[in-house]
């Protein structure tokens, strides 16, 4: 049994460490996107609930875990105090760890001191390696720094200057909901009403997206056809998260429910919607809209999309960081524009490639330093638009992609106390994000592994290296 000083260090950490969450720990879903089919299955097998849901199987009580924290203030000022962490130490601690055979042959290590900088421990830690979704940090934070953490993504409906046709135009928002669009149809058939208009045709313009709809991966549950304008991002099965089966016309789908809902308000809808584009003013710009929706501010889209790792939104970030920087809105161009913004930043960004915003295409290089680095920007007091990346980490054993992991072995010391996003594809394993040390030293690490045996090995290996730095 550890001794007492042991829990109250522990315990001190725990709640220094979970308040780091802001809010984002209990973070809807209880499946994300970007885990893949084989961390699936392992929850499956390991949990009766078949993945559907995370709370624990029934059995023994252990000891009560701390609830995590409602908010962040002052943390990042506490963490400023002296240190006993030494770059000897953590390489005494973690060189065995990384020799784990469940790692494989191919593995790449970066532990940085947030607050300062400083490279405490690399290995391997500039060679570019496939992210998998730890690529979702760099999507994120190019998002925020492109545009703000207030930005909204807009839906709109812009009528014909007879009023007799009404087109839906998409602006990239796969958060978009049945509720939302009701809301959009009953605003434009009030303002038609308000113009004598009884009957309309519905169009739906997505020209705001260029190139390929399909991710390169093809036609797969964990993303849909990217397109700028969808329903809860194509899903058909009414989650809001995890593996589903997705619809191969988000567009026309979305169009056609918005048509039923514009009848169900009053509004006669003629025919069936078509592609169309939608109408312009008199200065060439896009006329102004008779009804708008918009998500949720691009803070609370990030954490969303880090906790429950989502694919769909992903790319919507990436996508609408190529339109801040005047690129073609495709995953070329979105590509370009994701490395351009992190270079702005003064990232590492030599040698990284980014083919997609989600980390589903095996294409994708970063290095661990890029990911420390991208870490410790979102740490940085100067650069209060980018936390939202730090708040939207899932917690070690609480939330997220992480909520049934560091709950058995030496990785239970990392509950409560890691936050980070993970990273799998067959073969490839990956985790960065931060914790807290019992000396209440913040620390950004990044752990990718490459032509790994099975997740099955790699990820408890993982959780390990990163429960290892608490202490």
């Amino acid at each position: 049994m550890p001794e007492p000083r042991t829990w109250q260090l522990t315990t001190c950490s725990v709640v220094l460490g979970l308040a780091l969450a802001a809010g984002a720990v209990t973070a809807t879903g209880p499946w994300d996107n970007g885990q893949r089919k084989a961390e699936r299955a392992r929850a499956a097998a390991t949990a009766p609930t078949g993945g559907a849901h995370h709370a624990p199987a029934p059995g023994p009580a252990g000891p009560p875990r701390p609830a995590p924290a409602p908010s962040a203030a002052g943390v990042l000022r506490a963490l400023a105090t002296p240190h006993t962490t030494r770059p000897a130490d953590l390489a005494a601690t973690l060189v065995p760890l990384l020799a784990d055979p469940g790692l494989g042959p191919l593995r790449t290590a970066s532990v940085v001191d947030a607050t300062t900088g400083e490279q405490l421990y690399g290995e391997g830690a500039t060679t570019p390696m496939t992210p998998a979704s730890t690529i979702k940090i760099a999507s994120s934070v190019a998002a925020l720094s492109a545009l703000g953490p207030d930005h909204r993504i807009p839906t709109t409906v812009i009528a014909s200057p007879d009023g007799r046709t009404v087109t839906l135009v998409g602006g990239g928002d796969p958060t978009l909901d049945r509720t939302r669009l009701k809301a959009l149809a009953d605003t434009t058939a009030r303002a038609l009403k308000g113009r004598g208009v009884t009957a309309v045709r519905v169009a739906y313009d997505t020209s705001l997206y260029q190139g390929p709809a399909r991710h390169p991966i093809g036609v797969d549950e964990n993303i849909a056809p990217v397109s700028a304008l969808m329903l809860n991002a194509g899903r058909l099965d009414g989650s809001v998260s995890g593996i589903a089966a997705r619809s191969t016309d988000p567009a026309g789908d979305t169009a056609a429910a918005f048509a039923e809902l514009l009848t169900t308000s009053g509004t006669k809808v003629q025919g069936a919607p078509a592609p169309g584009r939608a109408p312009q003013g008199a200065d060439g710009a896009e006329a102004a809209p008779l009804a708008r929706t918009e998500s949720a501010p691009l803070s609370a889209l990030v954490e969303r999309t880090l906790t429950n790792s989502d694919n769909d939104l992903a790319e919507a970030l990436a996508r609408q960081t190529a339109l801040a920087r005047k690129q073609p809105a495709s995953f070329a161009g979105a590509g370009k524009a994701v490395q351009a913004e992190l270079a702005a930043l003064g990232l590492p960004t030599v040698g990284a490639r980014f083919t997609d915003g989600s980390g589903l295409s095996r294409d994708n290089r970063l290095s661990a330093a890029l990911l420390t680095g991208l870490l410790t920007r979102a740490a940085d007091p100067t650069r209060p638009a980018l936390r939202p990346v730090l708040t939207g980490l899932p917690v070690g054993g609480f939330s997220g992609t992480l909520k049934s992991r560091f709950d058995t072995g030496p990785a239970l010391g990392g509950a409560g106390l890691v936050r980070a996003k993970t990273g799998t594809l067959k073969g490839v394993n990956a985790l960065a994000g931060t914790v807290v040390t019992a000396d209440g030293r913040l620390l950004a690490f990044a752990f990718l592994a490459g032509r790994t045996p099975s997740p099955y090995t790699a990820q408890p290996a993982l959780d390990h290296l990163s429960a290892a730095l608490v202490r």
